[in-house]
């Protein structure tokens, strides 16, 4: 009798234990359904402490570490300029840290001195007009890893069955959720100088090569047979790129709508193979305007103030974002 009642017990407590930890696998979002769609942004324009890194994204966990550690108050954000799917993770690209403040809302000197002291930047980032969004709830750690594993794979099915250019890809931490953004537009405004000055020696290395294999073909028509009657006309219409064109960076430059189709197969939205007019989009909010819009890599400072109509992100500790 004794024996079955330990057996008893035991099945119990296995049992109990079972229903523990699937109950709170639901309350972090195990059954939340993610809804993807394309509309207004869930955030304005944002001041963002940041560091940037160049490797595996498993990596960034202790970045926001380091700057929950600095401010716990503050909101945590992180942008994705690469797809790990397709880039190899030792050159991935992103750029991790805390919301100093959003709207109006000026950020706090001492807290900028604070981040500025732990070898930080500060950027600003102007409110999107058009994004791809999700949200997750964020109610436990395992919400970041249900999220990385749910989300991701919902927004790269909708951006791709659209055919949309939506890229990079923000993580904002703010109170009990997750959100996932993708603007639609002027994602130039989103790369960190950082990432700039990296596009910058990608085009100009990029150049190089294409001057290489266009002095071989021509070399390589002197060669041929005199009986050969060879006409070789050299093109040389080398349009102009925005910061984020490059062969990990496949969108369009904010000077040319023409470039919108320059695509390279490696960044989060490559499966956009050509920017949609957002005609068949179910649009949240106010609609107008958005006909036509398409990649736009120009940020604000490269562009004519008159022109430009830009009104004016919970901690996530290492263990939170190391399987990220």
């Amino acid at each position: 009798m004794a024996d079955w009642l330990l057996i008893g017990l035991f099945v119990a407590m296995v049992l109990l234990l079972l229903l523990t930890i699937f109950g709170f696998a639901v309350y972090s979002g195990l059954f939340t359904e993610v809804i993807v769609n394309a509309g207004l942004p869930p955030i304005g324009n944002i001041t963002v402490a940041y560091k940037f890194q160049v490797g595996p994204y498993g990596d960034s966990g202790r970045f926001f570490t380091e700057s929950c550690s600095v401010s716990p108050r503050l909101s945590s954000i992180a942008i994705y300029y690469d797809n790990p799917h397709t880039v190899d993770p030792e050159k991935c690209r992103y750029a991790v840290g805390s919301v100093l403040s959003e709207g109006e809302d000026k950020p706090s000197e001492a807290v900028i001195r604070m981040f500025l002291k732990y070898g930080f930047k500060i950027i600003n980032f102007p409110a999107p007009s058009h994004v791809v969004t999700a949200t997750f709830p964020y109610t436990t750690p395992l919400s970041i890893h249900l999220a990385v594993n749910r989300v991701h794979s919902s927004l790269d099915v909708y951006i791709k069955d659209r055919k949309l250019c939506a890229h990079p890809r923000l993580e904002i931490y703010k109170g009990n959720k997750i959100y996932f953004i993708c603007p639609l537009a002027r994602q130039g405004d989103f790369y960190v100088p950082e990432m700039k000055e990296l596009e910058k020696k990608n085009r100009a290395a990029a150049a190089a090569v294409e001057t290489d294999d266009d002095q071989t073909d021509i070399t390589g028509v002197d060669t041929m047979s005199e009986t050969s009657s060879v006409s070789v006309e050299a093109t040389t219409d080398i349009s102009e790129t925005s910061v984020a064109t490059s062969i990990l960076s496949p969108f369009a430059s904010g000077h040319s709508r023409d470039e919108a189709d320059n695509r390279s197969e490696h960044s989060y939205s490559e499966s956009g193979a050509s920017g949609s007019s957002f005609e068949e989009l179910d649009m949240e909010g106010n609609g107008d305007g958005m006909a036509g819009l398409l990649c736009d890599l120009g940020s604000a400072e490269d562009r004519d103030p008159a022109q430009v109509k830009w009104t004016k992100e919970p901690l996530a500790p290492e263990e939170k974002r190391g399987e990220e």
